[in-house]
């Protein structure tokens, strides 16, 4: 089956995705600068996760844009993709609202890795069902990006209960990692 419908729908999940994370942000009460002061670990979340979103609708699309056709598994696999997605505002929100202690700083990371996890099963059923030469899979290669992206999830989880700094620099890290452009996809597919 065709790949449009799919994308169309993730397209839209993730800006309802968008949507709900913006909606956390609320106005202040008071009219000067030291209104917005209890304000900054709420923008600070939003940003992080905002780019995360964004990173993975950035790199959904141009995987997506490597395949022709999507099949069942396909589809199962993009929806636990989305449904990880989904929990991103709710571990932001928790994380901003305890200015980012051990425990929601913790569940960010661990929502961050199902994120990742999912991102990378998605991207191992494109490729079964497109095959080991297909344009994905060469592109993709050993995908070094994602298993460091994978470690450093995993290590930020139990970090937190060190000091949620470390786990927040890792996060920060992985985002930084991803949003450099990655070139895999474009460099073999030329409009």
């Amino acid at each position: 089956m065709g790949k449009g419908r799919l994308e169309a729908f993730s397209d839209v999940v993730i800006a309802i995705i968008i949507t709900i994370m913006v909606l956390e942000l609320k106005v202040p009460h008071g009219a000067d600068l030291a209104a917005l002061r209890p304000m900054i670990p709420v923008f600070l979340g939003y940003l992080l996760s905002f780019a995360f979103i964004g990173i993975y609708w950035n790199n959904h699309h141009h995987m997506l844009h490597a395949v022709q056709k999507v099949n069942g598994n396909v589809l199962w696999a993009n929806l636990f993709l989305l449904f990880c997605l989904s929990l991103v505002p709710f571990a932001t929100a928790w994380m901003d609202e305890n200015h980012f202690a051990t425990i929601p700083v913790a569940l960010y990371g661990v929502v961050m890795l199902l994120c990742a996890i999912a991102y990378t099963i998605l991207a191992y059923v494109l490729i079964a069902h497109h095959g080991k030469d297909s344009t994905l899979a060469i592109a993709i290669g050993s995908d070094q990006k994602g298993k460091v992206s994978l470690l450093l999830y995993a290590a930020a989880i139990p970090l937190a209960f060190v000091d949620p700094r470390i786990s927040l620099a890792l996060y920060v890290t992985v985002a930084v990692i991803w949003f450099l452009p990655d070139r895999r996809i474009e460099k073999l597919i030329k409009e």
